[in-house]
């Protein structure tokens, strides 16, 4: 089973930080940024492509933050990475029918960061 390892000196802003804020030109160009901001950071952290995107896919994102802080699991939901991916030619589709998804977080004060790890499961 192939499996590819990224990992990310930074994480991810909670989905919070776009959602319900409706329409407004300024957080729309925010989000996008953030967006472009995490594919690049998901290519320059790739450390081998495989010949061809995975059809299908196990993805497990970890999350190391520094502190305990309560966060659910639903604001990390991975979009950015997950979009990363897809872009990057890692995975052919971020779809139910094409990845598993699995979400995990830990806690190291002096070096938060995500952890991706991505196994080809056709």
């Amino acid at each position: 089973m192939t499996k590819i390892c990224l990992i990310i000196p930074d994480i991810p802003p909670s989905n919070n930080k776009y959602q319900g804020r409706g329409s407004q030109k300024e957080h729309i160009i925010d989000y996008q940024e953030e967006k472009t901001k995490w594919g690049w950071l998901v290519r320059a952290y790739i450390n081998k492509k495989p010949k061809k995107p995975f059809e299908r896919a196990i993805v497990k994102i970890t999350y190391y933050f520094p502190d305990k802080r309560r966060r659910d699991p639903d604001n990390y939901s991975g979009k950015f990475i997950l979009d990363g991916l897809v872009d990057s030619n890692i995975i052919a589709d971020d779809s139910f029918f094409n990845i598993k998804l699995i979400l995990d977080a830990k806690t190291d004060r002096d070096k938060p960061r995500t952890m991706v790890e991505v196994w080809d499961r056709t």
